[in-house]
């Protein structure tokens, strides 16, 4: 667990965990993404976990880390958030995740299983929540759990499928959902593009949100948003972005992340 604690904190100051990608790790993620200006400004605190696989990579696909309080990555993340809020004065009512490749499917497992921590969630690049672990990848390999069919985009669900999934973590939870904010570029070779879709018919049936149109060059040139339920892009339940002829990565929007997140206008 690393922190970053601005001099000045908001008064009920929002917390951030930012979930870095394979062969990285939480220092390079602090640098590689901009997020620590934006929180000397705006008074949030930031947690970026560091994995301990020695390919970097995060565990989504054991029983453990998608079962609520099951141990796992997962826990140890949602402990960090507690720790974070009793330690540095961080506000338990505004803790938002975000993430990219790797550290995006943390993201969508972090929200699925711990929705009662999370209040919205922004995934960069990544698969949906449970891909790995539908695809029989075991948590025991290293890097964990690595699904080929998963990551080239094979493996489909209906919504109601893989809605049933993310529930499953949390059996009986009747709460709030997080939000979801979704990247991902049409000429992705790592974690292939069919898994953007995938992510928002889970997403959309976990909302219950249907798609309610779509904006070319929004909010960029070459990227197509869409929005799903009611509202805007800061205010919808599940908004998707598709980067046309991006690779893996799409490059973090930290201040739409601020945005979505409600920390920022």
């Amino acid at each position: 667990m690393y922190v970053y604690v601005p001099k000045k904190l908001a008064s009920l100051a929002p917390i951030i965990v930012a979930i870095h990608h394979c062969q990285g790790s939480a220092q390079g993620y602090s640098t590689e993404t901009h997020y620590q200006p934006l929180a000397d400004t705006h008074g949030f605190i930031l947690i970026y976990p560091n994995s301990r696989s020695s390919g970097g990579c995060f565990d989504v696909s054991s029983t453990a880390t998608l079962t609520h309080n099951g141990g796992g990555d997962s826990q140890t993340i949602a402990n960090m958030v507690k720790y974070a809020a009793t330690t540095y004065g961080g506000d338990l009512d505004h803790v938002f995740v975000t993430g990219t490749s790797s550290g995006a499917m943390m993201t969508n497992v972090m929200v699925g299983a711990y929705p009662d921590v999370f209040k919205a969630g922004s995934v960069y690049s990544g698969v949906p929540d449970g891909c790995f672990y539908v695809s029989g990848a075991t948590a025991t390999q290293d890097p964990p759990g690595w699904s080929n069919a998963c990551a080239n985009g094979q493996l489909t669900h209906t919504a109601k499928e893989w809605g049933d999934m993310v529930r499953s973590y949390y059996p009986g939870y009747n709460g709030t959902r997080p939000r979801m904010q979704i990247f991902h570029g049409t000429a992705d070779q790592t974690l292939h593009y069919p898994n953007y879709q995938e992510t928002l018919k889970e997403w959309s049936d976990v909302l219950g949100v249907s798609k309610t149109g779509d904006k070319a060059n929004t909010p960029q040139s070459g990227y197509t948003q869409t929005i799903y339920g009611d509202g805007t892009t800061t205010t919808a339940q599940l908004v998707g972005y598709s980067a046309q002829g991006v690779g893996h990565t799409v490059p973090v929007h930290e201040s739409m992340d601020l945005a979505f997140f409600g920390i920022t206008s």
